[in-house]
């Protein structure tokens, strides 16, 4: 993951775009990439979406999650895997395997 970030803010310090990569207008840009992400699908059956816009769009989405998680000074793995482990807790496999019911309706 330090790679794609460091390529990513390789790309970013290039162009001066550092200034306008603070958390608020990052967390907007991830909002609106995921938005453009949910277009692939829009009026689709899923198997019809087009496999290269999904790509193009998550990839965006990526990006900002990353460029986000370090301007936040947050490594993504960490975070990750303690939301992962906190996840286990709340839907813990014997109650939630099969079921698409929040932790709190299980």
């Amino acid at each position: 993951m330090n790679e794609i970030i460091d390529a990513l803010k390789k790309f970013r310090d290039e162009r001066d775009w550092q200034q306008f990569h603070n958390p608020k207008d990052l967390s907007l840009a991830l909002s609106i990439e995921a938005s453009e992400l949910l277009e692939a699908f829009l009026w689709k059956q899923p198997a019809d979406a087009d496999l290269n816009k999904i790509k193009e769009e998550l990839a965006d989405v990526f990006a900002y999650a990353f460029l986000l998680a370090d301007a936040c000074q947050l490594d993504v793995k960490d975070i990750v895997m303690a939301k992962i482990r906190l996840n286990e807790l709340k839907y813990p496999v014997e109650k939630s395997r099969g079921s698409a019911k929040k932790h709190d309706e299980l």
